[in-house]
């Protein structure tokens, strides 16, 4: 009897979400697991307090870090997965980043693929996630266009398919004042639904709660609303929410997955109630995210693959976790700042080198942080510090985004306690099936989901290539005062809860690393895994390196690439 599904996709984030619409698209029989529901489209959205500090759209899973603290990590499982909550900046890494870098603080490994290889899939994934930029002049270059703006920037086959957003005033002023100082600055690259020509057509209202929040309109481009639901009424998808894979089963011989075990905590839209289920398919395509990717292989161990799936040949997976070295900044000046959206331009003169000669190493990428409300800075404030304190620094500050590239270390990695997947329902709001517009309000907690038990997923780091991170940080204080736009700068620690510590896994990746060696990683420049023959891992998991750049964009691009490399040699 032939298998019901020619693949099964779990997850349904930047990686899930574009391999499944290409897939589906092409007529492919596919089924979609995943842990979560959708997300509620509410006035709650948009609800600073309830946003970051009660972390309403967060798991209440815990995790534990490496000396066995609790970890609460600040993962977003539901339908789109991490894009319901990001940036939606949706950057390019740049071409040097596909090769061997020297840091102070290590070696980037180069992959085994290079930004060529990438490049057509970069331009449909802007196409597809509605990304807003500009590359100036855009002087042709070997391939393309390069751009007048910023000079680490690759070659573009095509331009960006919509314009760039423009600037407010406080963050036009910045602009004018570091451009002055010599500083090359370029327009970010915005997965946002806005029509500046036609105001009143736009989705996107410019509002002052983008970057980070779920987004209240849907304006936000993200792979629940771009990707999945363009998709999940076709007859040929069945997409299973609230449905948590346990563990992958092979065939006799162990070169093949045959089967997933799937753990449903409720009824969801297509009917599916609650207990264990097999599903079994061709192909599988692996997407859950660098951290649940590796857990889901290390928990399908077997006689053949004792350590866990993916894993005999390297004993890699879980190993070179990264997510950057990252902080969010705020520059407080006496200038005030009555800007809604500042996320509009950036500078990477930092990122291939250090201005100082004497310090010839990458320090990495400057950017605005999009959303600001002085609730963010009540963990910092000391006890009792009045709102209107708060309101008024507020007001006179930019908070700023820096990153530097996390190094892979093999010790730096992704375990579990044991074999067994334990798991638990936890409540979270949600809906089982899509939802039109409208405040679904605080009654909205119908959502189960399904997470693993405390402290079974042990997430172990040390920070690596922190020199060059304070040395960005350093310069860009430096180049905001000459620029007369901070008196004083502060550390935003309550906006990531404490400076990005390890909880904040929104830029997560490495663990099942792609390479050309089955002795050194886990997949093949086709995101294959060495060791199975119908196996496929399409998210940051597979990433050689971090690079200093946001990676939803890599991670959509490689997807599609990865559809492509399906559907022309193993799904015809």
């Amino acid at each position: 009897m032939p298998n019901p599904y020619d693949a099964i996709i779990i997850g349904t984030g930047a990686g899930g979400g574009a391999l499944a619409r290409e897939l589906a698209l092409a007529g492919k029989n596919i089924l979609i697991l995943e842990r979560g529901n959708f997300m509620p489209q509410e006035k709650l959205n948009w609800d600073t307090s309830a946003v970051f500090l009660d972390n309403r759209y967060h798991t209440r899973e815990v995790w534990q870090d490496k000396d066995g603290n609790d970890l609460h990590p600040q993962q977003a499982y539901f339908v789109g997965g991490q894009t319901k909550v990001y940036g939606a900046a949706l950057f390019r890494m740049r071409a040097e980043d596909f090769g061997v870098i020297q840091h102070k603080g290590g070696i980037s490994p180069a992959w085994p693929i290079g930004y060529a290889d990438l490049e057509p899939y970069y331009t449909r994934a802007e196409e597809l996630y509605h990304v807003h930029g500009d590359l100036g002049d855009a002087p042709s270059v070997p391939g393309g266009y390069g751009s007048s703006f910023d000079p680490t920037e690759p070659f573009h086959s095509k331009k960006y398919p919509y314009p760039s957003f423009g600037n407010e005033p406080h963050m036009a002023s910045i602009e004018v004042a570091v451009r002055k100082l010599g500083v090359n600055t370029f327009p970010i690259p915005l997965g946002l639904k806005r029509n500046a020509a036609d105001p009143l057509a736009s989705k996107c209202i410019r509002c002052d709660t983008c970057d980070g929040y779920p987004c209240l309109l849907h304006a936000k481009s993200d792979a629940d609303i771009n990707c999945i639901r363009e998709i999940m009424h076709l007859p040929n998808v069945t997409l299973m929410t609230n449905s948590r894979v346990l563990w992958m089963l092979t065939n006799s011989t162990g070169t093949a997955v045959t089967a997933v075990e799937v753990e449903h905590v409720g009824p969801n839209h297509v009917g599916q109630q609650k207990g264990i289920a097999r599903y079994e398919a061709g192909f599988f395509c692996l997407c859950a995210g660098a951290v649940n990717s590796a857990v889901i292989l290390l928990q399908s161990t077997s006689d053949k693959h004792p350590r866990g799936l993916a894993n005999n040949s390297s004993d890699q997976v879980g190993r070179n976790f990264m997510y950057h070295q990252a902080d969010a900044l705020l520059a407080i000046s006496t200038q005030k700042n009555d800007d809604s959206y500042t996320k509009t331009w950036g500078t990477n003169d930092f990122y291939l080198k250090d201005s100082d000669p004497a310090y010839p190493f990458p320090l990495g990428q400057v950017q605005p942080v999009g959303s600001f409300h002085f609730e963010m800075m009540k963990g910092d404030a000391p006890a009792f510090t009045p709102g209107f304190v708060l309101e008024t620094m507020k007001q006179h500050a930019v908070p700023w985004w820096l990153t530097t590239e996390d190094l892979p270390d093999p010790n730096n990695r992704v375990t579990v306690e044991s074999a067994a997947p334990s798991s638990l329902p936890s409540p979270q709001p949600g809906l089982f099936g899509p939802h039109g517009s409208g405040d679904t309000g605080l009654v909205n907690e119908a959502g189960t989901v399904p997470i693993a038990a405390p402290r079974h997923i042990k997430l172990s780091y040390t920070p690596n290539n922190v020199e060059s991170f304070d040395r960005l940080k350093d310069r860009w204080v430096q180049v905001l005062k000459e620029a007369g736009h901070a008196t004083t700068s502060l550390p935003l620690h309550a906006y990531f809860k404490k400076r990005i510590p390890l909880e904040g896994v929104g830029h997560q990746n490495g663990t099942c690393r792609m390479g050309s060696d089955p002795h050194t990683s886990v997949v093949d420049a086709n995101c294959k895994a060495h060791d199975l023959d119908n196996l496929y891992i399409a998210d940051a998991s597979v990433f050689a390196s971090a690079s200093a750049v946001n990676p939803s964009l890599t991670i959509i691009a490689n997807a599609i690439r990865v559809a492509d490399h399906l559907l022309a040699e193993r799904l015809r």
